[in-house]
């Protein structure tokens, strides 16, 4: 396991020197609060919060093989190690306390070095897109509804969502409006300054003018808070109390909470290396936990884990590499030396606003909102591991995500996608029955393909797919097994009952298209029998030939398969390429393009290559359907152009007299089902713009007078 250090400030770019710099003092500023809260929440002193955000932070920074993600004092292990003292029946802010923590941060730590040692990074790797989405956004959401009532005037919450909700619902019986006032307008000004001014670090200006306000106006008076003044110094270094816990609870509280950093942290370290088109060490960042969390122990603090607060921060003010995180380190050093008198001045609302702004921008709300127009089922994965953090906690969220994940797995290789295969009239190549009208079965043939590897949550859906379509006229199964890789032995034993099956029905059964190694796992699994009586052979080609069908196939429905040549295969070829690419949302995006078309129009584009469309080579179909939405548009046509109405009409009727011409050429038996189409399109066309539908039918009414 070879440990690269300071990976992400190697050959340092000069041009970050300036972002890097303003990110990580505005880390430090921002992390005053945060990271003294959250070490109440743990049962420490407030100043241990701080001290948390020194050399854990700058010895992450040097093996993290992350450019942007910040460690920091944060919810999750701080809750955790709360949740614990209770449990243990120390007091918290005591001296049993204070001996107490950095003895389960210890275990912590040694738990994360054995993670690191058994490669347990890997593991993140199943966790999914949607999973890591609603697992960041929930402890976003349950960070912000934490820091709702400090902008109220009230202390920060804990707990899980209800526990938060009704510690806002008293706040508010309690509610300081100048607090308040004061909050939300910083979160307004920061909003609004995320959008117009993002690369302004509007945060350092509010906490400036917030240290103003305090020192020249009665803020105090009003009561709004400011955080506690502290005396200057740095954290002193020293072996835990190993007696003060007892190992068997040290061991136990420590595992879940070591669990807990390696999930959170990696899975939140992805995501932004993800959005952000990077690639992490899981292994090394665990490595970097564990560092981390030694020195948080060595110094007396809590448990230390990835801050998504911190990071999205530095995001937002375009934090290039660890530096960041060793700027921020290195300036608390510099605060606690001597700069802790500016810490009494800074208003609690402000400092409460700008970790709220930053939250808001690392959930990730706009992922569900995809998911659910593309799947429901991974929006509702979203939705899982989303309301699993918010309700349940974090330790409970993990776990759900994990078990989400795994589920989504099951769900996707159980019904995988699958299709019958037929042929298009004169070609070769085998395509999707679905794909069009003229693609064809071969008679008496099914050809199925299946995309997965078989195992026994997805082997009962290829049996019956082909059972279901089985009739009195099938002479063979051909499985196109592509797509299949492997199987297990429930898999066998079921392609086995069905090969069985369909030979008591004089049906033969042919296994191609599939990986050499496939053969000997069936030949493991006790199918070999298959392979020995011909019936795994390796193109869906030789098994037709081996049943005695030669090229031409026949298709069903006697249609003519004689070869096309090599023109007619090119015309065959132009498919529907809107009803292809589009589907359900084809009418949607012909209307896209050509309204992208006649704004081009209006920058002096050419009225005739509106009658083409954008896409080269369109189906007759697809430009039939072009010319019908582009009647629809007639009169803006016209206003752009200032071309004569009936002109503009009849060239369209023209145009639309050529595709059919070509139809009726390249296609004849399309000719009449293209007359119905037409009929269809034209009650359309009357039922949207009835003015436009009465001149087109006055236009072709006078063409029929004239040729008689």
């Amino acid at each position: 396991m070879k440990i690269k250090f300071a990976q992400t400030i190697r050959n340092y770019d000069r041009k970050n020197l300036g972002k890097d710099l303003v990110a990580g003092l505005i880390i430090m500023a921002v992390s005053i609060p945060i990271s003294m809260g959250y070490a109440q929440i743990a049962g420490l002193p407030t100043v241990y919060g701080l001290y948390g955000s020194v050399f854990p932070i700058l010895l992450f920074a040097l093996f993290s093989t992350s450019p942007q993600f910040i460690f920091g004092v944060d919810a999750a292990p701080a809750a955790l190690i709360g949740a614990a003292l209770l449990d243990l029946h120390i007091e918290s802010g005591s001296k049993e306390a204070l001996a107490a923590v950095p003895v389960l941060t210890a275990f912590v730590a040694l738990w994360l070095f054995a993670f690191y040692v058994m490669r347990a990074g890997k593991l993140v790797n199943y966790i999914s897109a949607p999973v890591m989405g609603g697992f960041i956004t929930g402890i976003c959401t349950t960070i912000v509804l934490m820091q709702v009532p400090k902008l109220l005037g009230g202390t920060a919450g804990t707990g899980e969502f209800f526990e938060l909700a009704e510690h806002i619902a008293e706040t508010v019986g309690e509610i300081n409006l100048p607090s308040l006032a004061l909050g939300v307008a910083a979160l307004v000004i920061l909003l609004i300054a995320k959008k117009v001014i993002p690369k302004f670090p509007m945060a350092v200006l509010l906490m400036a003018a917030g240290a103003l306000m305090t020192k020249y106006l009665p803020l105090r008076a009003w009561g709004i808070k400011t955080l506690d003044a502290m005396e200057p110094g740095l954290p002193v270094w020293s072996l835990p109390d190993f007696t003060a816990v007892p190992v068997r609870e040290a061991v136990t509280i420590s595992l879940s909470v070591a669990v807990v950093i390696m999930a959170e942290t990696l899975l939140a370290e992805n995501n932004f290396a993800q959005k952000n088109g990077y690639r992490i060490n899981d292994n090394q960042e665990i490595l970097a936990f564990a560092m981390g969390n030694l020195a948080a122990a060595l110094t007396g603090c809590c448990p230390i884990n990835g801050s998504v607060s911190r990071t999205a921060m530095g995001e937002q003010y375009q934090a290039k590499t660890q530096l960041t995180g060793i700027v921020a380190g290195l300036s608390m050093i510099v605060l606690l030396l001597g700069g802790t008198g500016f810490i009494g001045y800074l208003p609690v609302p402000v400092l409460t606003a700008i970790v709220i702004s930053a939250l808001l921008g690392a959930t990730e709300f706009e992922l569900a909102v995809r998911l659910w127009k593309v799947s429901r089922t991974e929006c509702l994965i979203f939705a899982g591991a989303f309301f699993g953090v918010l309700m349940l906690g974090t330790i409970n969220g993990v776990l759900i995500g994990i078990i989400l994940s795994f589920s989504e797995m099951i769900i996707r290789t159980a019904k995988p996608a699958r299709c019958f295969l037929g042929i298009q009239p004169g070609h070769r190549h085998f395509r999707d029955l679905k794909e069009g009208s003229q693609i064809h079965a071969v008679e008496g043939v099914l050809i199925y393909r299946f995309s997965s590897n078989l195992f026994f949550a997805n082997i009962q859906v290829l049996k019956q797919d082909i059972e279901d379509h089985v009739t009195d006229q099938t002479r063979a199964v051909i499985l196109d097994a592509s797509g299949i890789g492997s199987m297990d032995i429930t898999a066998a034993d079921g392609l086995g009952i069905l090969y069985q099956s369909l030979k008591e029905k004089g049906i033969r059964f042919y296994m191609t298209e599939h990986i050499a190694d496939l053969n000997e796992q069936l030949r493991k699994l006790g199918l070999g029998y298959m392979i020995e009586e011909g019936s795994v052979r390796r193109t869906i080609h030789i098994a037709l030939k081996d049943m005695g069908i030669k090229r031409p196939y026949p298709l069903e429905g006697g249609v003519d398969n004689d070869d096309r040549s090599a023109s007619r295969k090119r015309a065959d070829n132009r498919v529907q390429e809107f009803v292809w690419a589009f589907g359900a949302e084809t009418e949607e995006q012909i209307e896209k393009q050509i309204l992208l078309q006649i704004e081009q129009l209006k920058e002096g584009g050419d009225v005739e290559n509106l009658l083409h469309g954008r896409w080269s080579h369109m189906e007759a179909m697809d430009e039939d359907e072009w010319l019908e939405h582009l009647e629809e548009h007639l009169k803006e046509i016209v206003n752009i152009s200032g071309k004569d109405e009936k002109t503009l009409a009849r060239r369209l009727e023209e145009h639309r007299r050529e595709v059919h011409d070509r139809i009726a050429t390249e296609h004849p038996e399309l000719a009449e089902r293209f007359k119905e189409r037409r009929h269809v399109l034209d009650e359309h066309l009357k039922q949207r713009r009835p003015e436009v539908y009465e001149l087109v039918v006055s236009l072709r009414e006078k063409e029929e007078t004239d040729l008689k």
